[in-house]
């Protein structure tokens, strides 16, 4: 029964430094989901010049799964369903910093509001904010991602040894 508690205890503190670790890795997968948006969004508006929900709604199913909800709520949005505020837009991105929050919310407030040659350079100049941003993303997931799990095997570890 001990070396049962034991195992339990051990999985639940690597389960915990897992569940820490996910933050970093869903802002991660989010930039990278957003750069190929905005990617998408500057070579379709040049070339197919199709409605801007329609190329939203469009977007790559394995890949909008990472944007955490936050195309679906634009295009809200866009029909006029909700507004465009960070509370609206951000329900389910709790992940974020509130930087990023007003960089990616900044960058939806622009779209479709100027001509198809800026729109595609406000886009550029977006992607390659979000560019930096990602790095950054990379850079802490490597750092505190794996350190969160490190803690919780360590944490694990540490309990198997009291009970012991």
């Amino acid at each position: 029964m001990k070396y049962i508690l034991i195992v339990v205890v051990f999985a639940i503190c690597c389960g915990v430094g897992y569940f820490f670790s996910t933050k970093y890795m869903k802002r991660k997968k989010f930039f990278t989901s957003l750069i190929a948006l905005a990617d998408k969004l500057s070579l379709e508006i040049n070339f197919s010049r199709e409605r801007l929900r329609v190329l939203l709604e469009n977007f790559d199913a394995a890949t909008k799964k990472n944007l955490l909800g936050v195309d679906e709520n634009f295009v809200a949005y866009l029909d006029k369903k909700a507004e465009l505020s960070s509370e609206e837009i951000f329900k389910k991105a709790d992940c974020l910093k509130s930087e990023e929050k007003d960089a990616v919310l900044l960058f939806l407030k622009t779209l479709g509001r100027s001509d198809v040659e800026n729109q595609t350079k406000e886009i550029q100049s977006f992607n390659s904010r979000f560019l930096e941003i990602k790095a950054k993303c990379d850079e802490e997931q490597k750092k505190y991602g794996g350190l969160a799990i490190k803690l919780g095997i360590v944490a694990g570890l540490f309990f198997a040894i009291i009970l012991l």
